[in-house]
């Protein structure tokens, strides 16, 4: 479970109910699943994960939101097979590797491209939270590296 909350979506939905079929329309109730903290090896800062759905058959991908406080942010990763991140609330950075920071605002979309290194996060004064989807290849959503310092967060 730990390996698929850290995947950014970060999701993990309810199993297939007890005695569902696999062809029968399923609603997983909101606010049923519990929230997770952002564990602090992969951030900094204080991040609340709420799950939406995992990858199954059916669609190899996963999805959360993601709620970063002020000044908290992802360390540098990369998605195997992408993400997609769509400002929900709040004023986030963004930033690919060798790029500039970017903020983002509610309703902008981020496409991350499989194995491009970026982080993400909230602004300096300002919480954010996101809609992350993130595809699935081998059973992976995520590659995570080194955080990101003061200083490239900083930076503008």
């Amino acid at each position: 479970m730990t390996r698929i909350l850290l995947g950014i979506a970060l999701g993990v939905a309810a199993p297939l109910a007890q005695g569902a079929e696999a062809d029968t329309q399923q609603i997983v109730r909101g606010g049923t699943q519990a929230s997770t903290a952002g564990p602090a090896e992969y951030f900094t800062g204080k991040v609340r994960v709420d799950p939406l759905f995992a990858a199954d058959a059916g669609i190899p991908a996963s999805a959360a939101y993601v709620t970063f406080d002020a000044g908290a942010r992802s360390a540098w990763h990369t998605h195997p097979a992408g993400q997609r991140l769509v400002v929900v609330s709040g004023v986030g950075l963004t930033q690919q590797w060798g790029k500039p920071v970017q903020e983002i605002r509610p309703g902008d979309v981020v496409v991350c491209p499989p194995g491009v290194k970026h982080w993400h996060g909230a602004s300096a004064s300002s919480a954010m939270t996101h809609l992350a989807v993130s595809g699935t290849m081998d059973g992976k959503t995520v590659h995570w590296m080194e955080k990101v310092s003061d200083d490239a967060y900083n930076a503008r």
